[in-house]
């Protein structure tokens, strides 16, 4: 990704409870020009992180650490305002919360088709749909608008 001079950096926040998983893409985008927030494992963690910075798009397995569930998680992040783009092999249960992401990308991965996946989004956002979609990706519906229109932030619980 290129991030235009004067442009801050898109933030993201990877919600996954395989670490090994998570820091690699971290790495990736971090690597690539983006800002990563720390990495959550948990649907409350994540939660607090979203609101004390609210990332431009967060990347959610479905299973999370403690039984928590990246499907439930969506549907807050939904409620916020925030996209998500779920990173699960569990393509029934994302299919059934599919109207909760703009976006799934099913296991196994490379960090490289993470990163392609994520960019493209961003540049579909940036009024350039004429891009080839990589080819795993599967768009439910568009991003928010770069503008900043996105709804407020609900206060803190």
């Amino acid at each position: 990704m290129t991030t235009p001079v004067n442009a801050a950096p898109k933030v993201l926040l990877i919600v996954e409870d395989q670490l090994l998983i998570a820091m690699s893409l971290q790495d990736e985008f971090e690597d690539n020009g983006y800002r990563v927030l720390e990495l959550a494992t948990r649907h409350q963690e994540a939660l607090t992180m979203a609101r004390a910075t609210r990332p431009d798009l967060a990347l959610v397995n479905i299973d999370l650490e403690g039984d928590d569930d990246g499907a439930a998680l969506a549907w807050d992040f939904r409620a916020m305002g925030i996209p998500v783009l779920f990173i699960s092999g569990q393509r029934d249960v994302v299919e059934l919360a599919r109207e909760a992401a703009v976006a799934s990308l099913p296991k196994p991965y490379s960090p490289a088709e993470m990163r392609q996946a994520v960019d493209y989004l961003f540049r579909h956002e940036n009024g350039r749909p004429w891009l080839a979609c990589p080819e795993r990706l599967s768009v439910f519906r568009p991003m928010p608008t770069g503008d900043g229109a996105r709804p407020p932030m609900p206060d803190a619980a």
